[in-house]
């Protein structure tokens, strides 16, 4: 489990990566077109969004796994040891169980993009739209791997930290 889990982990950071990078190219894109150097572009500014709405989707789960969402410890902190796993646990529950139940909603946000395409890229809007279907699989993915090593006794469902922060 914690092999699936460090390469789900290292997907979705290249995947973050890569969104961020097109960001960046874009928005560089658009700053050689507004100061002259090249002929400007009309495409950089829906791309932008476009990759902003990835990076937020591949990361949601990263964030979720490192604890950088928003959270309220204070309340896990002031509980003795066993309630403080077993709200964690139930906060893992609520969230997967949430991100599941939405899916075949956003399934049908996605399909009605398949007949709308973005004005200047030309790209067909299912493919942006489905960024928040990525977003739903991710949290709910990285929140059913922390139920599961709760479970087996791997983890005690405190976030993860980098190596970094430790």
């Amino acid at each position: 489990m914690e092999k699936f889990t460090a390469v789900l982990t290292v997907i979705a950071r290249a995947a973050t990566g890569v969104a961020f990078m097109v960001i960046i190219v874009a928005v560089v894109v658009q700053l050689l077109g507004r100061s002259g150097i090249i002929s400007s572009v009309v495409w950089t500014e829906e791309l932008t969004r476009f990759a902003l709405l990835y990076l937020a989707a591949f990361g949601v789960g990263l964030s979720y796994r490192l604890g950088n969402l928003v959270n309220v410890d204070i309340v896990c902190e002031a509980l003795p040891e066993r309630a403080a796993w077993l709200l964690r646990l139930v906060c893992a529950v609520i969230t997967c169980a949430f991100g599941l139940v939405l899916v075949n909603a956003t399934w049908l946000y996605v399909s009605v993009g398949a007949r709308q395409t973005a004005p200047s890229l030309g790209v067909r809007m299912d493919w942006v739209h489905a960024s928040v279907l990525v977003a739903l699989m991710s949290l709910s993915l990285f929140a059913a791997l922390r139920i599961i090593g709760m479970l087996s006794g791997t983890t005690d469902g405190t976030p993860d930290r980098l190596e970094e922060d430790a």
